[in-house]
């Protein structure tokens, strides 16, 4: 199914269900792979008063990397690129901080509290793609429209407000229109959410998206493709996708600020100090 008339949904091609490919869950990979160093810190602490130094080195340091890599390596790119002052720069000075005075422990709990927070993010934000791939897959592909000559099957866009169009039984809705002959029982699910069917007669409007389930029915077409109650719902569901909440502006913004400050002041408590 192609989307790239909809919505601009062409910007976002990872999310269209024409790759039907199975991918990889990385989010939920990385969260268990969390879970799993977590409890290996546990055992490792309450082995700590039998364990050598080189003991715990050796459990730690590895363990630090594995978790922490991907936000070493951003916040390195970023130092180069002099763009340094994000959460991924704290998270680095003060884990590498706590390893250079011996807080092993501290420094991978840091470092793992934050990484499991992205996991958990990455995990609502990957079924919330699932959701919008789900979406999308309710735009019908042709319509039915009836032509002097019979039947020809075209795209929805290309259909005329006014034109006369035939749903089957077991198709989609392809454009909003009021019935004009035919009753059935209609599938609104993916739009309202509503799991009983809808029974429909001529005189009564069918929303595009919807499933025609028992009777075929020929449908007037009152609003054009791009104005109709499916293509809307995408608009909004795309817009909302792309843009950032207030909250997480905020943050991106109070960031900026907060994060040289905090060094700062950090500098400044071991300057004072000696």
């Amino acid at each position: 199914m192609s989307s790239a008339s909809c919505c601009g949904c062409e910007s976002s091609p990872s999310l269209t269900s024409g790759d039907s490919s199975p991918e990889f869950p990385w989010a939920e990979f990385r969260l268990l792979g969390v879970v799993i160093v977590w409890f290996g810190v546990g055992l490792v602490l309450s082995l700590r008063e039998m364990l050598p130094l080189w003991g715990e080195w050796l459990w730690f340091i590895p363990a630090y990397l594995w978790v922490g890599w991907g936000v070493l390596t951003t916040a390195g790119r970023r130092l180069l690129k002099g763009r340094a002052l994000d959460e991924n720069f704290l998270m680095t000075i003060a884990t590498l901080g706590a390893i250079a005075i011996g807080e092993l422990p501290e420094a991978l709990a840091v470092m793992l509290f934050y990484r499991l927070g992205e996991a958990i993010q990455d995990v609502a934000v990957d079924r919330s793609r699932d959701s919008i791939r789900a979406l999308l897959e309710i735009r019908p592909d042709i319509a039915n429209l009836k032509t002097p000559d019979g039947l020809e099957p075209v795209p929805p866009e290309s259909v005329a407000v006014g034109a006369e169009i035939l749903i089957k039984p077991g198709e989609r809705v392809p454009l909003d229109g009021d019935v004009l002959s035919g009753e059935s029982y209609l599938d609104t699910s993916a739009l309202t959410g509503e799991s009983v069917p809808r029974s429909v007669k001529p005189g009564e409007g069918v929303l595009a998206g919807s499933i025609n389930q028992t009777g075929a029915l020929t449908v007037r077409v009152t609003r054009p493709f791009e104005e109709s109650s499916l293509v809307r719902i995408l608009e909004l569901v795309e817009q909302a996708r792309q843009q950032k909440a207030p909250t997480e502006k905020f943050i991106s913004r109070f960031a900026r600020r907060y994060t040289p400050i905090v060094v700062a002041l950090a500098l400044a408590i071991a300057l004072i100090h000696y």
